[in-house]
């Protein structure tokens, strides 16, 4: 494998990133990976890696880029229920930050960079909040992604006029969505209402619940990680990048 920090010229400015892919001269599909709200950082490394080593070119932006490199928010205290909240009170105001206007215009900057070194187009992986920015993408760019998963992803449902979901006859990827169990943020409402969405736009889709696993199951570096689940995730990712 070669792995290595890339800058993307966005609208906005410069986004950090890490591409990893097999060691060759042969291009291989890409794949765009969107982070949690966490963001950028060796977890999410390590998983581009495994990601890539399936024969993959990966691509792990940095979207919180417009404040700073990564790794924006240290993880420092997030096993420590004393101290979690220090965490996610600084995490909240760069998510509130990422607004529609915002992942679409880099979205677009992320797809060239991938299409300049694959020639085609890419496939999208979201983890937690970085599902909701895969759709969001996805519902851009629909002649550029071809595959969609969305995994312990919430916020696809919401009462604003440009809920997610609305925009799924705009998708022309497959969809694969891996829900955590008990999401408060994906209830099961809220999953039947994307999956009708989907259905009523012709997208090909499946929804799976991935019972006992916690909201981040992927996320080692974490403490509601979930080893079951995550080693279920990659089985599901890797058959959806396979057939599309």
């Amino acid at each position: 494998m070669r792995s290595e920090t890339v800058d993307i010229s966005t609208r906005d400015g410069v986004a950090d990133a890490y591409l990893v892919r097999p060691r060759g001269d042969v291009r291989r599909p890409g794949v765009l990976l969107l982070v949690d709200a966490f963001g950028l950082r060796g977890q999410i490394e390590a998983m581009a890696d495994r990601i890539a080593a399936r024969g993959y070119t990966v691509l792990a932006p940095n979207v919180f880029y417009r404040a700073g490199r990564a790794p924006v928010v240290p993880l420092d205290g997030i096993g420590d229920p004393e101290r979690r909240g220090d965490v996610i009170g600084r995490v909240m105001p760069l998510v509130r930050e990422l607004t529609t206007d915002r992942i679409v215009s880099d979205g677009d900057g992320y797809l060239s960079e991938l299409e300049r070194l694959t020639g085609g187009p890419s496939a999208l992986t979201g983890y937690c909040m970085g599902g909701r920015l895969a759709w969001r993408i996805a519902a851009a760019y629909p002649e550029r992604v071809v595959a969609l998963g969305c995994f312990h992803t919430s916020g696809l449902v919401t009462d604003e006029p440009d809920s997610p979901h609305l925009s799924a006859e705009a998708i022309a990827a497959e969809v694969y969505m891996g829900v955590a169990d008990n999401d408060r943020g994906m209830t099961p409402e809220q999953v039947a209402t994307v999956e009708r969405a989907l259905a009523d736009a012709g997208v090909a889709h499946r929804a799976e619940i991935y019972a006992g696993a916690a909201h981040g199951y992927t996320m080692a570096d974490t403490p509601v990680y979930d080893e079951a689940a995550t080693d279920r995730h990659y089985r599901a990712l890797f058959a959806l990048l396979e057939r599309s």
